[in-house]
C-alpha cells in the first residue's frame, strides 16, 4: 500500500508576541498540494520525516507531532483525517529556517550511493542502497565481475553491462529526494518568499500521511 503526504504551509504573525496580540499566532497559510503535486517520493519522506525510512537515515524532522501551537484549521484537518481513515499518522513539521539550511550535495551518513538495475518501464527500476559494504551477495551478482571484490568505497561510480543488463552506480545526495525536479522545489520557494516577510523561524511546513 502507497504512503501519501497532506499538509500545509503556516507562518507566525509578527505581532504574536505583543500584549494586544489577541489571535491564533500562527496562521494557515498555503496547503502543500498543489505546490507539492502528489505521488509517493519515499526518499524525501525518509529523508524529511522519517516516513517509509527503510534505510534507517536520520530524518530533519520525524516523529514530533503536531505543534503544540498548530493553527486550528490544520488541526481540525488533521483530526478530521484521523476520525476518516486509522491509517492515518507521522503528524510532524519542519520551519523554513531548519530546512534552508540543508546542503542538497551532502548524502545521507552512512550513504555511499546507489546501484540502480532497469526494470521494465523506468519507473520499475529496482534501487539497492549501499553503505560501508556490499549488502548482499544478490546484489554482488546482478553487477557482475566488474566489481572485483572491491569494497562500495573503492569502486568508481559508472555504469557498466552485466549480460544484457545496464547496471548503474551513481551517488544519491539529498538533492536527488528534495531538490530541483523533485516537486519540492515548489514548496521550499514559496516558504522562502514568505521567510522574507515572517522571518525563517515564522514559516514551517505541517505534514501527517496515510
Amino acid at each position: 500500500m502507497s504512503t501519501d503526504i497532506y499538509g500545509c504551509i503556516e507562518t507566525r504573525d509578527p505581532n504574536a508576541d505583543e500584549d494586544w496580540f489577541e489571535w491564533e499566532p500562527w496562521q494557515r497559510c498555503m496547503e502543500l498540494y498543489p505546490l507539492y503535486g502528489g505521488g509517493s517520493n519515499y526518499e524525501a519522506f525518509a529523508l524529511l520525516f522519517g516516513v517509509r525510512n527503510y534505510q534507517g537515515w536520520e530524518p530533519l524532522a520525524g516523529q514530533r507531532g503536531l505543534p503544540v501551537d498548530v493553527s486550528a484549521a490544520m488541526r481540525a484537518d488533521f483530526e478530521e483525517a484521523e476520525r476518516m481513515d486509522s491509517a492515518v499518522h507521522g503528524p510532524t513539521w519542519v520551519s523554513w529556517a531548519e530546512l534552508a539550511r540543508v546542503d542538497l550535495t551532502a548524502s545521507p551518513a552512512g550513504l555511499r550511493g546507489v546501484v540502480v538495475l532497469p526494470g521494465p518501464h523506468p519507473h520499475l527500476e529496482s534501487w539497492f542502497w549501499v553503505g560501508e559494504q556490499w549488502n548482499s551477495e544478490e546484489l554482488l551478482q546482478r553487477m557482475g565481475p566488474h566489481v572485483g571484490g572491491r569494497r562500495p568505497a573503492e569502486l568508481p561510480f559508472g555504469e557498466w553491462t552485466v549480460g544484457t543488463t545496464q547496471v548503474t552506480y551513481r551517488p544519491f545526495t539529498l538533492g536527488d529526494a528534495i531538490g530541483p525536479g523533485t516537486g519540492w522545489e515548489h514548496v521550499f520557494a514559496v516558504m522562502a518568499a514568505l521567510a522574507a516577510r515572517f522571518g525563517d523561524d515564522g514559516v514551517r511546513l505541517v505534514v501527517y500521511f496515510d
